[in-house]
C-alpha cells in the first residue's frame, strides 16, 4: 500500500515537474531583461519558473514559445538589434497588439528568431522602412497594421516567406507600388492580403492571380488608379475583393463570373463605367455588393435577381437605369439592405420588394419613380431606415398613416418627394399612436401647407426634425421646446412661420442637460447619410453613419419671426448652431449669448437687431462661422483674435458699426480715448450721470445748507463778499484812472 502510494507521488511529480522547475535560466535572465527596457510599469514576472507568467507558454524543454501580451499598456523601444527577445530562439507566437511600443523593426533582432510562425504588432506607435526580408522561413501570419511604417514594401521582403499565409498592413502610410511579389515567393499558401488605407498608388500590377489559394483581398482607401487586372479572376478562390476609395476607372469584366466562391465585391468611391457583367448573378454565395459611387450605365441584369444569399445591394450614385417595376426582388429573402440612391430607373415603386421579409433599409431616393407608398410595406416588420426622397410621390397624409405603424422604423427621409400638399393635420391622424422609435423625420422641400401638428409632440424618440423650405405658416409651439426628451436638431427654415421666438425652445433637454446628452445611445445608421454641397459634390468627411454625429441645432432662417430674442437663449449650452438671419427679430443681441460655449455658427443676419454687439460674444472660442449683417447694430465691434478673425461681409450693413475688420474707423473723443472705452453695455454712462448728482449735492447743498442753519456763518460770509467786492470795485477804478492819464 505505501510502496503503491509513493509510486503515485514519483508519477504525479514527474509528470508535472517539466512545467514547474523546467524553465529555462538564459531564457529567463532574457525575458527579464525585456521587461527592464520597457518605460511602462514592468511586468509582475517575480517567480522562479519563468513558464508560469503572465502571458509565457513554454514547450516540455522549457524554452519559451509564445510570448503574448496584447493590450496591457507596454510603452518602449524594444525591436533593437541588442534586444534581449533575440535569446527567445524557439519563439513561434509572439504578439505584442493594442500597445504603445514604438521605433522601428530590426532585421538583425528577426534572424535570431527563426522558429516564428505568428508576428502580431498591430495598434502600436512603430515606425520605418520595412527591413528587405523577412528572415523567417517559418512565418505564417503577419500583422503590422495600425502602426506609422511608410515608404515602399521591398519586392524582396517574401523572399524567404515561403509559408506566408496573412499578411496585414493596413492603416499605415506605406506608399509606392502594392506588391505582387507576394504571390510569386508564397505561392501557393497566401491567403489574406490587406494593403488597405495606406499611400499605395499607380496601377494594381499582374501577379495576384497566381496567388491560387487567395482568399481575401483588400485594397481599399489609398490612390491606386488604372484597371483591375485581368489576371486577378485566375484566383478563383478568392471570397472577397475589396478596393474601395481609389480611383480605378475601367468596366468590370464578364470573367469575374469565375470567381464562383466571391462573397463579398466592394468597389465603391471609384470611376468605374461601362455595364454590369449580365451573368454577375451566377455568383450564388454573393452577399455583399458595394458598387455606389462610380459611373456605370445601363440596367441591372436580371441574373442578379437570382442572388439568394445576397444581403446588401449598394449602387448608388451611379447612372443606371430601367424600369424598375421590371426586376423581380421577390427571391432575394436575405436581402437586408437595398441603396439605388440617384440612379435613372423609372417605373413606380416596387411592389417586389415587399416579399423582402428580412429588409432592414431601403433607400430609392433621387430617381424616376412615381406613385404611393402601399400598406403592404407594413410586412417589412424589420424596417428601421427608408429614404425615398425626390420622387413623386402623392398622398403624404396616406403615407404617414401607414408609415407611423412601422414599429422599427427609426430614419424617416422623404425629402422633396411630395408637391404642395397639406401637412398631416391632427384631425387627419385622430388616434395617432404609431412612430415610437422614429428618430430622424424629413419632409423638407415638399411646399406642404398648414400648421406644426401637435402628433409630432408624441415623437419621445425623436431626435432630428427636419421640415425646412415648406410653406407652413402659424407660430412655433411652446410644445417643441419641452415634450421632446431627445430631440436635439430642429430645421424649419424657409417657411412662413411667424410670432415670436418661444421661450420653451430654451429648454430643450437635450441642449440644456449634459446628462441627457450623454445617455444618448449611439445608434448606428442602416446606412450611410451622405452630406453635399450647394453644387451637389459630396463631401467626403459629411457621410454619417451614427445620428449624434450631427451638430445640435436649431435653424429659423427666412421666416417672420418677430420680437426679442429671449434671454433665455443662453441655457441651451450643448447648441452648436444657431440660424436666426432673415427674419423680423428686434431689440439687443442678449449678453446670455456667451453661454453658448459650444457654438460654432452664429447667424442674425437681415433682421432689425439694434444696440451694441455685446463683448462677451468674443469669448466664444470654437466660433466658426459668424454673421450680423444688415441690422442697425452701432458702436465698435469688440476687440478678439475670435470676431476679428471674420471677413468684413458679416458685418455689413450696419452704418453705425465700426472697428476692424471694417474699413470705417471708430472716432476718438477731445482726450484721445477710443470711443470703445464705452462699449461694455452702457454700464460707464449711468454711473457719470450718479456720480454728477451726488456732486451736486456734497458740492452745492454742503456750502448752502450750513449758511441756511448757521446764523452768524451767514453774516460772515455776505460780510466777506462785501469786502470782495470794495476791493474789486476799488482795484477797477485805480486801473481806470491810470487808463485815461496813459491815454492823454
Amino acid at each position: 500500500m505505501a510502496h503503491g502510494f509513493l509510486l503515485t507521488i514519483l508519477l504525479f511529480t514527474s509528470i508535472i515537474s517539466p512545467n514547474i522547475h523546467a524553465c529555462n535560466q538564459n531564457e529567463r535572465s532574457a525575458l527579464l531583461s525585456f521587461n527592464l527596457t520597457l518605460s511602462s510599469p514592468p511586468l509582475n514576472w517575480t517567480s522562479i519558473n519563468c513558464c508560469t507568467w503572465e502571458g509565457i507558454t513554454c514547450n516540455q524543454e522549457g524554452r519559451v514559445t509564445h510570448l503574448l501580451l496584447p493590450s496591457k499598456g507596454l510603452h518602449g523601444v524594444i525591436f533593437t538589434s541588442s534586444s534581449s527577445l533575440g535569446n527567445l530562439t524557439h519563439l513561434t507566437h509572439l504578439n505584442f497588439s493594442h500597445n504603445s511600443l514604438h521605433g522601428s523593426l530590426e532585421n538583425k533582432l528577426f534572424e535570431s528568431l527563426d522558429s516564428l510562425e505568428i508576428l502580431d504588432l498591430s495598434y502600436n506607435l512603430l515606425f520605418g522602412v520595412l527591413p528587405l526580408s523577412l528572415t523567417s522561413r517559418n512565418i505564417r501570419t503577419l500583422d503590422l497594421s495600425s502602426n506609422r511604417f511608410h515608404g515602399p514594401i521591398p519586392s524582396s521582403f517574401f523572399m524567404h516567406a515561403w509559408n506566408l499565409t496573412s499578411f496585414n498592413v493596413s492603416n499605415n502610410a506605406f506608399s509606392s507600388y502594392i506588391p505582387s511579389s507576394i504571390c510569386l515567393h508564397s505561392n501557393p499558401l497566401i491567403r489574406v492580403l490587406d494593403f488597405s488605407s495606406n499611400q499605395f498608388n499607380g496601377n494594381i500590377l499582374r501577379g495576384f492571380g497566381r496567388c491560387s489559394e487567395l482568399q481575401i483581398f483588400r485594397a481599399g482607401h489609398n490612390n491606386l488608379s488604372g484597371l483591375l487586372p485581368e489576371d486577378i479572376y485566375n484566383a478563383t478562390k478568392l471570397e472577397e475583393i475589396a478596393v474601395p476609395l481609389n480611383s480605378l476607372y475601367g468596366g468590370i469584366s464578364e470573367r469575374i463570373v469565375n470567381l464562383n466562391n466571391l462573397v463579398i465585391l466592394d468597389l465603391s468611391f471609384n470611376q468605374l463605367s461601362g455595364i454590369l457583367p449580365l451573368r454577375l448573378g451566377k455568383l450564388s454565395r454573393l452577399k455583399i455588393i458595394k458598387l455606389d459611387f462610380n459611373d456605370l450605365q445601363g440596367s441591372l441584369p436580371q441574373s442578379l435577381m437570382n442572388c439568394s444569399s445576397l444581403v446588401e445591394l449598394r449602387l448608388a450614385k451611379n447612372n443606371l437605369e430601367g424600369d424598375i417595376t421590371k426586376l423581380n426582388f421577390s427571391k432575394l429573402v436575405q436581402l437586408t439592405k437595398l441603396d439605388l440612391y440617384r440612379n435613372n430607373f423609372t417605373g413606380k415603386l416596387p411592389t417586389s420588394l415587399y416579399s423582402c421579409r428580412s429588409l432592414k433599409a431601403i433607400r430609392l431616393s433621387s430617381n424616376n419613380l412615381e406613385g404611393q407608398i402601399q400598406p403592404e410595406i407594413l410586412s417589412l416588420n424589420s424596417l428601421s431606415f427608408l429614404s425615398l426622397g425626390s420622387l413623386r410621390l402623392e398622398n403624404v397624409t396616406g403615407a404617414m398613416k401607414i408609415l407611423m405603424h412601422c414599429k422599427s422604423l427609426q430614419i424617416l427621409l422623404l425629402t422633396h418627394s411630395f408637391n404642395g400638399e397639406g401637412m398631416p393635420s391632427d384631425d387627419d391622424m385622430v388616434s395617432f399612436d404609431g412612430f415610437r422609435n422614429l428618430r430622424f423625420l424629413s419632409l423638407m422641400n415638399c411646399d406642404l401647407t398648414g400648421r406644426i401638428p401637435v402628433w409630432l409632440a408624441k415623437l419621445k424618440s425623436l431626435q432630428i426634425l427636419a421640415l425646412d423650405d415648406n410653406k407652413i405658416t402659424g407660430t412655433i409651439p411652446s410644445w417643441l421646446g419641452t415634450d421632446l426628451p431627445r430631440l436635439f436638431y430642429i430645421g424649419l427654415s424657409k417657411n412662413l412661420i411667424s410670432g415670436e421666438f418661444p421661450k420653451e425652445l430654451c429648454r430643450l433637454p437635450a441642449l440644456v442637460h449634459e446628462l441627457i446628452a450623454a445617455q444618448a445611445d449611439q445608434y448606428y445608421i442602416e446606412l450611410p447619410l451622405y452630406i453635399t454641397n450647394s453644387r451637389e459634390v459630396l463631401i467626403t468627411y459629411g457621410i454619417r453613419r451614427i445620428l449624434y454625429g450631427f451638430p445640435s441645432f436649431i435653424d429659423l432662417s427666412s421666416n417672420n419671426i418677430t420680437g426679442n430674442i429671449p434671454s433665455e437663449i443662453g441655457q441651451l449650452q450643448l447648441l452648436q448652431e444657431l440660424h436666426l438671419d432673415n427674419n423680423n427679430f428686434s431689440g439687443n443681441i442678449p449678453d446670455q449669448m456667451s453661454n453658448l460655449m459650444k457654438l460654432q455658427a452664429l447667424s442674425l443676419s437681415k433682421n432689425h437687431l439694434s444696440g451694441k454687439i455685446p463683448s462677451s460674444l468674443a469669448s466664444l472660442n470654437f466660433l466658426k462661422s459668424f454673421d450680423v449683417s444688415y441690422n442697425n447694430l452701432e458702436g465698435s465691434i469688440p476687440t478678439s483674435t475670435q470676431l476679428q478673425s471674420f471677413e468684413a461681409s458679416a458685418f455689413e450693413g450696419n452704418p453705425k458699426l465700426c472697428g476692424a475688420p471694417l474699413p470705417n474707423k471708430c472716432r476718438t473723443d477731445a482726450h484721445g480715448k477710443n470711443n470703445r472705452d464705452d462699449e461694455d453695455d452702457g454700464h460707464q454712462l449711468p454711473w457719470f450721470y450718479i456720480w454728477a448728482v451726488f456732486g451736486f449735492i456734497f458740492g452745492f447743498w454742503g456750502v448752502c445748507g450750513s449758511l441756511i442753519v448757521k446764523k452768524t456763518w451767514r453774516y460772515a460770509y455776505f460780510q466777506f463778499t462785501d469786502n470782495v467786492q470794495d476791493r474789486l470795485y476799488a482795484m477797477l477804478a485805480v486801473r481806470m484812472n491810470r487808463m485815461k492819464r496813459w491815454l492823454n
